[in-house]
């Protein structure tokens, strides 16, 4: 239909908003309220999973159902930010080289805590790479606070020293 719409209209040029790639990306952005929704769902479903649990930790006592609630609760936590900036753009902030380390450092967590728990079936395990996982996880996201990691930094060698 575009190939008759420029040919009647002497237009013998290919328009280049009409290719696959331009129809197939205005097709797939969202509007930023949908962004806005779209995140808030994912980061609270992700809070709720890691809540779960903790408490099918304390009340039924099972270290793996808590491993894998709370990484799967971080997982869709980190995926929840793709709907504010899109999955390119944050899988290149992820591994930008300010965060690359950190990143790396949770990515492994995730896989070394749900192996643990799932293939290994060894809680105290398990527990340890939650507890580095959190600890990876928080200095990953202090990495978006601008100056955040120098005044961590600072505020524990003062602790220590």
């Amino acid at each position: 239909m575009d190939k008759l719409r420029r040919a009647l209209s002497g237009d013998d040029q290919p328009d280049e908003e009409s290719g696959i790639m331009p129809q197939l990306l205005d097709s797939t952005t969202l509007s930023w309220e949908t962004r806005i929704k779209g995140f808030i769902i994912c980061f609270v479903v992700g809070i709720l999973l890691s809540l779960l649990g903790s408490f099918l930790l304390f009340l039924h006592g099972g270290m793996a159902l808590f491993a894998v609630f709370y990484t799967l609760g971080n997982i869709i936590s980190i995926a929840s930010t793709c709907f504010l900036m899109g999955p390119v753009n944050q899988i290149k902030k992820m591994f930008a080289p300010t965060r690359v380390i950190a990143t790396i450092i949770v990515i492994v967590m995730f896989g070394l805590t749900l192996f643990a728990a799932i293939g290994l079936k060894k809680a105290t395990l398990a527990l340890v790479f939650v507890i580095i996982q959190s600890l990876a996880m928080t200095w990953y996201s202090l990495s978006y606070i601008p100056y955040a990691r120098d005044a961590v930094k600072k505020t524990v060698s003062a602790c220590i020293a």
